[in-house]
This record gives structure tokens, C-alpha cells and sequence, in this order.
């Protein structure tokens, strides 16, 4: 990456007081400028008058720009947007900027920060899908990493003497890249960037997240009064605050991206407690009361149609009291979640006022995709089980009913609530109906807007805020940023809507995710909800007139047989024009894909105590595969006691311990799975080698045989393993830290191992499951 400036020219009038206070009449230059000096006062008199003006103008050019995105939060979730829930820093800038209502993103999270970040289609930069997920060579727009081609923002501004910060959720490296040791290529300071807080992956527990500070992975936080959003927002101010304090002239991009409101739900408990008694009426009558008062506000016009309840979501009078209990409690956290979020986007207004710059800052805001299905039926509290799409027992969620919002639940809502945060549309995130891709967008800019509150109805898409940005701050897409050339922006400026409410939309945009696609056109859309594993051939396609019908109820598809083939060709030529071909609709096994040269993809992994703990998708693959554990030790005597080995938290994971001289292994999901060996010996003092020979039995099923010098100690059953992924936490030598993995030991801290311990060996089988995604 070019180095940038770190120090800015020198303003025009310090200069000239460097000059006169030469008292000479000759020119001194410096870094480029000349200053004359004069004893004469009229020119001293003109030349500070001439200096104001120069200051004034440059005050007036200056724009700091800010993107602050949410996460997984739908159209109706913000007050501005017809909500219940207190979102009153947000509603400040709806009411001093302009609201959208039909904006539109690609509904999964990394294909929207791609568009967002770079200005174009998320396929034709690479990241046409979520970047957990690198499906190999066959599927070149689905790699996992923004091209270099597709420059961000951060590096375009860089080269234009812009700051740039970055501080919250990344999700745009390949995940198995976010080890402590990298490859740092798609980092936030390799992608431009000057300064960086937050976590890599798709998302992260809000109490101990897995930090990384610029191009460094640091221990995960043990402040008891810690949280990852008020922790961003912290470091937001911090960078903004050091540039006004020292080069108050210099502009700054600030990307904040925060966790919330992705699961897992976590906030302190009086948070949760401000919507005691609201969700008590249930999600049908919230709904009905978000959808009136989003004709109230104008959000929606007055002719649209309530989407009815989506399949498999119950009607709440239908539920029994232990359901409602939990599904109130459940939706209360998700309420408190967005009000904390929102205390914190106050907190950066607040320090961007305080600093002098909120006239001079444009802010959007957005969310990147809508309202989550995820949690299924009854809602979720373990983090692991939920993104194994294995669903919950209202039995299970209501065991940690107490817990709701703090560490030891990985909270997820219903998908009844999901489809209320979707209100008025239907569907959720990975689904190319409109609840899922049509969210809110906020655009504030003082210097631009004149009619504040407003609405706009234009179609705008992610790609089209950069290409906006650039267009208002008068910028220039280089031909090459490090010698790369660059690709053309696709994304297009909605500038002229921001002070005309009649300007053009976009007139046509395509869509494509988890083998769903879709195709806006000059008011119609065409779309398909894919089956999976169904031939592409088969896909059911279904018209809409969204001029007319805002939230897609009536489908015209048999009544309008030649637009929809007009629009099906439109999507292919699309399509092809931007690399979303091959289709594939690989999405959760897109977990066991590990393609060819990977650092995955080794079957004789060695890591050393004294390694950072490697973050979980940068881990061995063991899901439906037999394997083979080494770990020599040595104990100078019987005391020398603790961890060897853990891999995962509370949620899910394995462990190696010795404890009262025994050594113990286990293996556990939440309180569904639980296996354990204790040795049938002591751990002898001296040298000694412990392995585990983990012997696939059938789907998801094993044989765990413990061993200490190749002496069978041990042997038991696992049942009903993970599928798809093992954990959130990753991998811990001689120690457990973040969160225990067994409650044999959570009251020791990390139960560091106090005896030697070298290193730890994986040998992996051949039995694997890996997916290899289809095309089609």
C-alpha cells in the first residue's frame, strides 16, 4: 500500500507569519509554498484578509465522511422508520438528513460491505457471497476477498489526503486468513485504512470479542464493564478527536461498523429492562402497529399492503405461556441491544460536534441486510447450535431464560420477530424478497440538504453511496492505486436527490445470493426463491410492479408473461456483465469447503504454546472427519495441573486437561452433547505424550480414545456433533482463555498448564466431508 502523508501542508497563512517574522523582503519556501515578506501595512492588511478568505473556503470545501452500518437490522427497526424501540440518535440525523425507503442491498453481510466499500456489484469484485465461504476457483466472484481491481474508499481518499479509520465488524478477508499470523492481504490497513479496531470475522461475542488492533490480534477483553459497541465508538472518537486536536484542516473517512444487532444479542440487563410490559401484545399486533405508523410517517405509501405472516411463523395467540415468556424476553434484549446501539452513535455525534465538525461531516447509515430468520422457530441461546441451523427446544432457550443478553447466552430472537423488524415486507436476510434486501438508509449533509426530514423514494443500491461520495467531495477514481489498475465504478451517484426530491433513481439493478436472484428494472422486479438443490432450470419466477405494489404481494408473473422474459433475459445479461455466473447454492456447508492450498488444507498441522489463540475458521477442518491429537508434556511433579488444550468456549468445543492428576477430555454442545474421558491413571511426572484418537462412526457420530504413551486410558461415545461448524472460539495452547470449555474449571481463570509443553499435533484423516459447490 502507498504510504500516506502523515503530516499535512502547512496552512497558507502560517506560513506568511513565518515570512514576516524574517523581515526580509525575499521569498522563503517551504514544502513547496513561497511567503513574502513586507513591512508595509496595507499588504500585511490584504494578506490577512486574503488568508481568512483561503481559510474560509478550505473550511468549506472540507468534508469528513462517516458510513456507520448496522447489522441484521430490518426496515421497520428504527423510530424514523415506524419502530418502538428508542433509537433517538439515529432519529436525529432522519430528522436533520433524508430517509430513503427504497434502498436496497444484497441481504447477506459481506456482499454489501463489498459493494459498500468499493462502489461496485459485489460479484464483480469478488465477494458474491459471505467471506466464510471461499468456494475455490470455479466460482472466481465467490473467492472471499475484495479484488485489488476494486479499490475502497479508504484508499481512495487516502490518496487524496484523507484519514482513514475503521473500528467494528470487518467480514471482507477470507476467514481462514484471520489467524494472529495472517495473511494480511485483505485486512483493514492492507485494504487502506490507517487505523483499525474490531473483530475479522462474521460476528463475535459483545462481552470477550476476538480484538484486533491494526494488523495485531490482542487477548480478548476481561473488564467486566466491556462492550464491543461502546468500545468502537471509543476508538471512533479517539482517532477523530487526535485529528482535530492536530490537523484540525485534514478531512477523515470513518467506517463504523458495529456487531449489533447480529446475533449473538448481548447488553446489560437495564438496557433489556426499558421494554418490560411493551412486547407483551405479541409480534402480529407490533407488526400491524409498525406498519400504521410507518403511513404516519410517509415511509411507506398509503396504498401499500401488510405482507402476511411468513410460513412456519405461528400466530401469537397461538403460542403457549412458555413460548410467549421467552419470545417477550427474547425481543425485549433484541430492543435493548438497538437502544445501547444507539446511546453509542450518540456518543460520536456528540464527539463530532464537540470537535467543531458536524457541519462539515456527511453521514449514511444503513443496515446490511434485513431482519434475521435465524433463530427459527423458538428463537436461540447457543451461538454454535444456532449457525448450525440445527434449531433450538423452547425447553433449551428457556433454561438460560435469565441469562437473556448476558455472556453466558448467544442470544438469538424467533423469526416471528425477525419478520416484525422486516415489517411491512416478507422474508428475512438471504432472501431476495424485500425483507431482506430493501433496509433503511440515512443520508445526513448539512451543506447539501435543504428540505431536512424528508423522504426520498428513489432507488439507490449499496454500490451507489461511494460513487455519491466521490461525486460530492469532487474526487476522482485513480487510474491505479498501487499499481494496480483499477476497474470501472458501477455503482451510480444519487447526488441529485439529496437537494431535488424528483431526481432519477437507478434504473436497473441485479441481485444474486445463495442461488436466489433477482432483477430491479425501471419499477418492475423480477425474482425467484430458489429450492435447494433443485436444477436453476426449475426456479419458480415471480413478478412485481414495485411502483405500485411497495411491499410485493401481487405477483403478475402469469399475467405479464412477456415483461417477466424481458426481465429474465435483463438478469442474465447482468449477470454476465458482472461475474455472477457460475450459479451455485452452496450457503452453511460452504463451512467445509477448504479449497487447494489453504492453510486448511494440510493433514499435519503443528502449533506452539505461546501462540495467540488462532481464531476458529482458521483451525484444523475436524467436522465428520476421524483425526489424531499428539501433545507431549513433561511435569517436574503431581501439582503441575491445567489446560493442554481447548478449542471452543461455553457454546461448543473440546478440551484436555489434567485435574487431581487424572487427565480429562471432553467434548461438549451447551448442555445438549456432552462426552467426557477421565484416565483410568495418573498423568505420570516426567515426559509423556497425550493423544486422542477421534474415530468417525457414522454421520455425525464418533469413538474418543484417550491415550498416555500409547496406554489406552479411556474411550467414549460422541453423538450428535456439529455439522457444519465446531465453534466460535478457536484454538488455545497449554491454556483456555476467553471462555472456559468445561465448568470443571471455570473458576480457575485460563488454568494455565503449569507443567512443560511444547507444541501440539494434528494428523488428519481421509474420511472427510468436504463440499465440493455445484454449478450450474
Amino acid at each position: 500500500m502507498k504510504e500516506k502523508k502523515f503530516m499535512s501542508r502547512p496552512s497558507r497563512s502560517k506560513l506568511t507569519m513565518f515570512g514576516t517574522a524574517m523581515v526580509m523582503a525575499s521569498a522563503i519556501t517551504l514544502n513547496g509554498y513561497s511567503a513574502i515578506a513586507s513591512d508595509s501595512p496595507k499588504e500585511k492588511d490584504a494578506e490577512k484578509k486574503q488568508n481568512k478568505t483561503t481559510e474560509k473556503k478550505k473550511e468549506e470545501s472540507k468534508t469528513n465522511v462517516v458510513y456507520i452500518v448496522l447489522d441484521d437490522s430490518g426496515f421497520s427497526d428504527l423510530g424514523s422508520y415506524g419502530s418502538e424501540i428508542k433509537t433517538p440518535n439515529i432519529d436525529w440525523l432522519a430528522e436533520n438528513g433524508l430517509r430513503y425507503n427504497n434502498a436496497h442491498v444484497t441481504p447477506l453481510c459481506s456482499p454489501t460491505r463489498a459493494a459498500l466499500l468499493t462502489g461496485r456489484n459485489t460479484h464483480e469484485v469478488g465477494v458474491g457471497t459471505v467471506t466464510n465461504f471461499e468456494l475455490g476457483p470455479d466460482f472466481p466472484q465467490k473467492r472471499g476477498a475484495i479484488k485489488p481491481e476494486a479499490g475502497t474508499i479508504a484508499e481512495v481518499l487516502g490518496e487524496n489526503d484523507y484519514n482513514t479509520y475503521a473500528a467494528g465488524k470487518w467480514h471482507l478477508a477470507p476467514t481462514e486468513e484471520t489467524s494472529p499470523a495472517g495473511p494480511y492481504d485483505n485486512w483493514p490497513i492492507q485494504k487502506g485504512f490507517d487505523q483499525y479496531y474490531g473483530f475479522l470475522e462474521d460476528s463475535s461475542d459483545q462481552y470477550r470479542p476476538d480484538l484486533t488492533i491494526d494488523n495485531t490480534q490482542i487477548p480478548s477483553p476481561t473488564d467486566e464493564n466491556y462492550h464491543f459497541s461502546e468500545a468502537i465508538v471509543e476508538n471512533a472518537n479517539r482517532y477523530i478527536t487526535n485529528q482535530a486536536s492536530v490537523f484540525p484542516d485534514k478531512s477523515f473517512f470513518l467506517y463504523l461498523t458495529f456487531g449489533a444487532q447480529h446475533s449473538p444479542h448481548q447488553v446489560p440487563e437495564e438496557y433489556i429492562d426499558q421494554y418490560k410490559g411493551v412486547y407483551d401484545k405479541g409480534w402480529d399486533q407490533i407488526r400491524q402497529e409498525r406498519f400504521e405508523r410507518q403511513k404516519e410517517l410517509g415511509i411507506i405509501p398509503e396504498d401499500a399492503v401488510l405482507a402476511p405472516r411468513n410460513n412456519g411463523v405461528k400466530a401469537w395467540d397461538e403460542l403457549n405461556e412458555q413460548e410467549k415468556k421467552n419470545y417477550i424476553r427474547l425481543q425485549e434484549t433484541y430492543a435493548g441491544f438497538l437502544t445501547h446501539t444507539d446511546e453509542q452513535v450518540g456518543k460520536l455525534l456528540d464527539n463530532i460536534r464537540r470537535t467543531d465538525q458536524l457541519d462539515n461531516t456527511m453521514i449514511v447509515l444503513i443496515s446490511d441486510n434485513g431482519g434475521s430468520g435465524g433463530g427459527q422457530a423458538n428463537g436461540s441461546v447457543n451461538h454454535s447450535i444456532n449457525y448450525n441451523a440445527l434449531g433450538e427446544t423452547i425447553e433449551e432457550v428457556d433454561a438460560l431464560h435469565e441469562e437473556f443478553g448476558s455472556m453466558k447466552a448467544g442470544t438469538e430472537f424467533p423469526a416471528g420477530w425477525g419478520q416484525v423488524s422486516n415489517t411491512p415486507f416478507s422474508q428475512y436476510k438471504n432472501s431476495t424478497f424485500a425483507g431482506g434486501m430493501n433496509t433503511p438508509l440515512i443520508v445526513y449533509n448539512p451543506k447539501l440538504i435543504s428540505d431536512p426530514g424528508s423522504i426520498r423514494s428513489q432507488y439507490v443500491y449499496v454500490s451507489d453511496i461511494t460513487p455519491t461520495v466521490y461525486d460530492i467531495t469532487g474526487i476522482t477514481l485513480p487510474k491505479e492505486i498501487d499499481g494496480v489498475k483499477q476497474m470501472a465504478i458501477s455503482g451510480q451517484s444519487f447526488k441529485e436527490s439529496l437537494t431535488n426530491p424528483k431526481a432519477a433513481g437507478k434504473k436497473t439493478q441485479y441481485f444474486e445470493v445463495s442461488g436466489h436472484r433477482a432483477i430491479y428494472h425501471d419499477g418492475w422486479k423480477a425474482m425467484t426463491s430458489h429450492k435447494k438443490g433443485d436444477s436453476f432450470d426449475k426456479d419458480q419466477w415471480f413478478l412485481y410492479n414495485v411502483k405500485k405494489d411497495f411491499t410485493e404481494q401481487n405477483n403478475l408473473a402469469d399475467q405479464y408473461p412477456e415483461k417477466l422474459k424481458e426481465l429474465q433475459k435483463l438478469w442474465w445479461k447482468e449477470a454476465e456483465k458482472y461475474e455472477a455466473l457460475p450459479l451455485t447454492d452452496t450457503f452453511l456447508e460452504g463451512f467445509l469447503s477448504v479449497p487447494e492450498g489453504s492453510i486448511r488444507a494440510d493433514k499435519h498441522l503443528v502449533y506452539y504454546r505461546g501462540m495467540d489463540r488462532l481464531t476458529d475458521s482458521a483451525v484444523p477442518p475436524l467436522v465428520n472427519r476421524s483425526y489424531e491429537i499428539n501433545i507431549p508434556i513433561k511435569r517436574a511433579d503431581a501439582s503441575e495441573d491445567g489446560v493442554l488444550l481447548a478449542h471452543g468456549g461455553l457454546d461448543s468445543g473440546y478440551t484436555f486437561y489434567i485435574q487431581n492428576n487424572k487427565l480429562v477430555y471432553e467434548y461438549r454442545i451447551g448442555e445438549r452433547t456432552k462426552a467426557s474421558i477421565v484416565s483410568n491413571t495418573d498423568v505420570p511426572v516426567g515426559e509423556s505424550i497425550i493423544s486422542l484418537k477421534y474415530d468417525k462412526t457414522g454421520k455425525h457420530q464418533a469413538v474418543g480414545t484417550l491415550y498416555i504413551n500409547d496406554t489406552k486410558v479411556g474411550e467414549t461415545k460422541i453423538e450428535n456433533t456439529l455439522p457444519l461448524k465446531l465453534s466460535f472460539e478457536g484454538i488455545d495452547v497449554g491454556k483456555d482463555t476467553k471462555y472456559p470449555v468445561s465448568p470443571a474449571y471455570a473458576d480457575k481463570g485460563e488454568f494455565e498448564f503449569k507443567g512443560e509443553l511444547g507444541k501440539v499435533e494434528y494428523i488428519l484423516g481421509d474420511d472427510a466431508e468436504l463440499t465440493v459447490p455445484r454449478a450450474n
